[in-house]
């Protein structure tokens, strides 16, 4: 299974008012497991930044007037991203930006299906608790201390961590499966463990009670037959 993980910084938090995309990361994993593939572009916005956006990612008109606009990248966009599921912390914000990127080139938008939004995965797993990025790098122990400023390579390469804990990747059963005894000492030339029986739970008293009971039976009747044969045999 190919997915990517991906982030993006955008000029603002409303796509439908006119923000527009300025850099995009993606992190290819193959089978939940890192290729070291990424992608990553800065991207002319064609508009002015707000001062809220550039406060938290740092970049400035100046720095994005030469980079290529959405559509000169796109195609390679596509084609890096193509028939994978996009892996993305609160996705219906990226995909907001990124459907109206697409939108405006009249190209057909992002299937939904193929969205995995990891945020929502950590709300259910740990309902109640702070479920940003910085704070599951920190419930994970995932060294996020490069992170001064969101950067969409960077984000998307901690979130890739963030996933593959959120699934359990590292660690598929934790080592808790008991061993089989069927299938002999876990140490070639270990002793196998002989189980001990369980003591008796039945008094004299009960186990004389239950035999006079039983003797009732012994005469022409199918019960006493079986029985019968079962004292013959011993």
């Amino acid at each position: 299974m190919r997915e990517i993980v991906l982030d993006t910084e955008t000029t603002g938090r409303d796509a439908n008012l006119g923000d527009r995309i300025v850099e995009i990361g993606c992190v290819e994993l193959l089978n939940q497991i890192p290729t070291g593939r990424t992608w990553h572009r800065y991207v002319n916005p064609e508009r002015a930044m707000s001062e809220g956006a550039f406060q938290v990612h740092g970049l400035s008109d100046d720095f994005l007037a030469d980079k290529p606009v959405f559509g000169a990248i796109c195609d390679d966009f596509l084609a890096f991203v193509e028939g994978a599921r996009l892996v993305i912390h609160n996705a219906p914000f990226d995909m907001g930006f990124i459907d109206m990127e697409l939108e405006r080139l009249g190209r057909p938008r992002w299937p939904a299906a193929q969205v995995l939004d990891t945020l929502m995965m950590a709300r259910r797993k740990f309902p109640g608790a702070p479920a940003s990025l910085d704070a599951l790098c920190s419930r994970f122990g995932i060294d996020n201390a490069r992170r001064t400023k969101h950067g969409a390579l960077l984000d998307a390469e901690l979130l890739a961590e963030v996933y593959i804990e959120l699934i359990g990747g590292k660690q598929v059963d934790l080592g808790l499966a008991a061993p089989s005894l069927a299938r002999g000492p876990l140490v070639a030339g270990a002793p196998a463990v002989a189980r001990r029986p369980a003591p008796p739970r039945l008094t004299d008293a009960e186990r004389e009670a239950h035999a006079a009971f039983l003797a009732g039976f012994k005469g022409e009747t199918v019960w006493g037959d079986y029985l019968r044969a079962r004292e013959a045999a011993e």
